[in-house]
């Protein structure tokens, strides 16, 4: 089973995502305050989901879990990349950052469609 989030990481989790959303729509008007406000919200979100492991060993659910993971990181090159092109540094100095966004939403939906019902496959068997 994946471990549940206390009541106090629940919170950080969903206040990391709002965040992430916050910072992303804000770029429209303020690109270097988007930045940091997405970043501290990607930070919190990936950092609850690093913290809810799977202790079983349903192949299904590890492959889920890592594509998971790598949806995090993306979220956390998106930040990189929203940084080069607010500070001008790096190859990604125009919009490239909605690219890695893009990949770690598609994972994450994904991930988050397919792991319940993993979990309870692997439960019932």
């Amino acid at each position: 089973m994946i471990r549940e989030l206390t009541f106090l990481e629940n919170l950080l989790f969903r206040i990391g995502a709002i965040l992430m959303l916050v910072g992303v729509a804000l770029h429209i008007f303020n690109a270097a305050l988007s930045l940091y406000i997405y970043a501290i919200g990607a930070m919190f979100f990936c950092l609850m989901q690093l913290r809810a492991v799977y202790d079983g060993n349903d192949l299904n659910v590890i492959r889920l879990r890592r594509q998971q993971l790598f949806a995090c990181l993306m979220f956390l090159g998106t930040a990189v990349c929203m940084s080069m092109q607010v500070y001008q540094y790096g190859f990604a100095r125009r919009n490239e950052w909605v690219v890695a966004l893009a990949i770690g939403c598609v994972l994450e939906l994904y991930t988050a469609w397919r792991i319940p019902n993993a979990l309870q496959k692997a439960k019932k068997s």
